[in-house]
């Protein structure tokens, strides 16, 4: 065999890779894409993943549907998408529930760490601590003196164990004086919010798009941003700061990442166009009303951010003998 036949053969094995379907990211997609979300339809995850299936359909030429596969505070849904073929045909949403869960859940059955491939993050959303109209507190510092006067009396929903509205409620108990508020989870928290309605259970530390359209309702009571700021959407409902709760400040994103090993071309392109649907003018205008923010990060920053927010909560979960139920 000569140098120049094997200068001949490697050429032809890079050309193949290129032309081969996984690498070839000029006809991708060419069949649906399958957004995965592993919480229940009405939460802020939920409505992030149908805006962008749908502005990808209508806009980026990348026709996609929404599933959602539910249970175990999340692990289905994240199970279910490591396994899948690393082809850029079924994708994850994240958020700050799946980089609770390494810190919380040690026998995952996937690797957390390693086993996705980060595409973006999409949005950033304020966390909003609401309570039935009923409860006699208008303000945060009145719910906290209930709370310490009935201890065990009051009860708080979250979308799961192990979820972001299971630890930020978590975090409140501890840092508003270790109060004894006893915890009641759901399958999402979409599903809480009947319940909430009903004085089932009195309160719910989650995302604003899920709980904005009750509280400009009426039916459920804002008392703080769990934010270091107010939002333009709830202008009159005070910041964590502001009601001397600081370490509330919970930044809750939203992201998307397909099964590691997916091409990297696949996972630029996925990344581009995500980005392009929210950032048009429909997409810009529901965010916002949603109470949301666009980030639209790459997907290097994307993996970073995830990295900090698992060590974040990790550290959260293990300071506070947080245990999974």
């Amino acid at each position: 065999m000569t140098p120049t036949f094997t200068r001949r053969q490697v050429l032809a094995a890079m050309a193949a890779s290129l032309l081969s379907p996984a690498y070839a990211a000029g006809s991708f997609p060419d069949h649906p894409i399958t957004i995965v979300v592993p919480f229940a339809v009405g939460g802020s995850t939920d409505l992030s993943a149908r805006l962008v299936a749908e502005e990808l359909g209508a806009t980026q030429n990348m026709p996609a549907i929404v599933v959602n596969r539910t249970g175990g505070g999340g692990v289905l849904g994240w199970s279910n998408v490591a396994r899948q073929p690393a082809d850029g045909y079924t994708l994850l949403t994240t958020e700050m529930s799946f980089a609770i869960a390494p810190g919380l859940l040690p026998s995952l059955p996937f690797d957390a760490h390693r086993g996705f491939a980060h595409i973006i993050t999409a949005v950033q959303v304020p966390h909003v601590l609401v309570v039935n109209p009923d409860v006699p507190a208008k303000t945060v510092q009145e719910l906290i003196a209930l709370a310490k006067a009935r201890p065990g009396k009051l009860f708080y929903g979250s979308g799961g164990t192990g979820t972001n509205t299971h630890l930020a409620a978590e975090l409140f108990k501890d840092v508003a004086g270790k109060l004894d508020i006893v915890h009641v989870p759901y399958k999402g928290a979409g599903a809480v919010l009947a319940d909430l309605m009903g004085g089932q259970v009195q309160m719910l530390i989650t995302s604003l798009p899920t709980a904005l359209p009750l509280i400009q309702a009426g039916k459920l009571r804002a008392l703080m941003l769990a934010s270091d700021k107010r939002s333009p959407a709830l202008p009159d409902v005070p910041s964590a700061p502001e009601v001397g709760l600081p370490q509330l400040d919970i930044e809750f994103w939203i992201g998307f990442a397909a099964p590691a090993g997916t091409p990297p071309q696949i996972v630029d392109k996925l990344s581009h166009a995500i980005a392009a649907a929210l950032r048009t003018p429909t997409a810009q205008a529901r965010v916002k009303d949603m109470g949301m923010e666009v980030i639209a990060n790459t997907p290097a920053q994307a993996a970073a951010l995830t990295d900090r927010e698992m060590a974040r909560w990790a550290a959260v979960i293990k300071q506070n003998g947080i245990k999974a139920e």
